[in-house]
């Protein structure tokens, strides 16, 4: 049986498999408390974390150079380790289904790496049954251990939200499981010595698996509620945004907004439980239903974007959409599942020409995910219309001003700012036919 007092003293070591948006801030934070191992598969992310460098903006320079976290993507360092904790992405394939795959080889890298006694908890996103219907097998077959015997597991969901400086990982409650009762207290022990907010102690791994892909499934259901609406007073000429307002001023009105809804957490975790009650014969009708509407927007965005040029008598075919901000969120520079690439497509089908920009954005990571040039604001000249896409802060630095330059003299001016980051009337009483989700 593991001793908490051992981890504290540092005679064993904590690994954390997966260092991106969760596993990084985590394995700094474990590291003021106990010896960590921070593994990683790619050499150059492993790189740049030596030099004091964090690409996603999670954890500040300062702090990695203060941190003792070993860094390495060096499977020899993992065998070292008594604790694992595995934060890999669980993505979606083309189909909207699981894939498992990154999950599948962190397990194969521990087991293969583990010694007896140890203890795997689990963060990444996954339906209930995963850790030990899937996970916990893999580990036993690569280690040729026994599971709950030579070997337990645990499940611990993450709830890091990308570019939040307020709600950080030692300020969000933390949901801890075990499959045994040694095992839930030693995590909670563990967990317990960097998080403030607390502990709960699920009753089993699959309720906090289920606890985790319900949290941005009802999120997600709500935004897409809103966007709904958002469709609808479009077509009645009302303004969604001053409707929200005006129905926030119920004590219980919940304050969700419509917008795109991409990147790996809510546009993503739904299908996980949608997946797993199909293949228990559930049709999961409102969960489905709220992804449809979420996954078209970026459609809609763009449609809404040809029946402004169209209002402003522009000819269609080549005209020029500048779109501010690319990345799924603002001020985070992670691209992936971004929905503005659904604006861009759509656009170009219609034979316009959209310029992108975005600040934070890696020009390079854009151009070979998605095969599109992030523009400077310099190139923003003779545009036909402008879509407000992410609202990072440097756009509000931007004047109203800055963005009438940018357009072909003496035209309509469309603006569609998805988010209200400007203000509608000023934006009006200078020429611009402004438009909001």
């Amino acid at each position: 049986m593991l001793s908490f007092d051992d981890f504290v003293s540092k005679k064993h070591r904590i690994a954390v498999v997966g260092l991106g948006y969760v596993g990084l801030p985590l394995a700094c934070a474990l590291s003021k408390k106990f010896a960590v191992v921070g593994f990683d598969i790619k050499a150059s992310r492993i790189e740049n974390l030596k030099k004091n460098h964090d690409a996603t903006n999670e954890v500040d320079d300062v702090t990695l150079k203060n941190s003792t976290v070993l860094f390495t993507h060096d499977t020899n360092e993992l065998k070292t380790c008594l604790v694992f904790i595995v934060a890999v992405p669980t993505p979606i394939d083309t189909h909207r289904n699981p894939d498992l795959a990154p999950v599948i080889e962190a397990s194969k890298i521990v087991g293969q790496n583990m010694p007896k006694g140890a203890v795997v908890c689990y963060e990444s996103t996954v339906y209930p049954g995963v850790t030990e219907e899937i996970c916990a097998s893999i580990l036993a077959v690569e280690s040729h251990l026994r599971c709950g015997q030579e070997f337990t597991v645990g499940y611990s969901p993450e709830r890091i939200n990308p570019g939040d400086k307020i709600h950080r990982l030692e300020s969000i409650k933390k949901i801890v499981s075990g499959q045994d009762a040694n095992t839930l207290e030693l995590l909670t022990s563990i967990y317990g010595s960097i998080i403030d907010a607390g502990i709960h102690k699920a009753g089993s791994i699959k309720v906090a698996e289920a606890a985790k892909v319900i949290e941005n499934t009802q999120r997600d259901i709500n935004i897409a509620l809103m966007n709904e609406l958002s469709m609808i007073f479009n077509k009645m000429g009302i303004d969604t945004l001053e409707v929200l307002e005006a129905a926030g001023s119920k004590w219980n009105f919940l304050p969700f907004r419509p917008g795109l809804v991409g990147g790996h957490c809510i546009g993503v975790d739904p299908y996980y439980l949608t997946y797993k009650a199909e293949e228990l014969g559930h049709h999961a009708e409102v969960i489905l239903a709220g992804r449809r509407i979420n996954d078209n927007m970026g459609k809609y965005v763009a449609e809404l974007c040809v029946k402004r040029l169209i209002n402003a008598d522009k000819a269609i075919k080549k005209a020029k959409v500048g779109i501010l901000g690319f990345t799924f969120k603002e001020n985070v520079p992670d691209i992936r599942n971004t929905k503005v690439i659904d604006i861009y497509k759509e656009l170009v089908e219609y034979g316009i020409t959209p310029l992108v920009h975005d600040p934070v954005a890696n020009p390079l990571e854009t151009k070979k995910t998605y095969d599109i040039e992030l523009h400077d604001l310099a190139a923003f000249k003779e545009m036909n219309c402008i879509i407000v896409a992410v609202t990072h802060k440097e756009y509000t630095k931007l004047h109203l001003e800055d963005l009438k330059s940018m357009y072909a003299q003496g035209t309509v001016m469309p603006l569609l700012d998805l988010k209200g980051l400007f203000n509608r009337e000023a934006a009006r009483a200078l020429g611009f036919d402004v438009l909001r989700l």
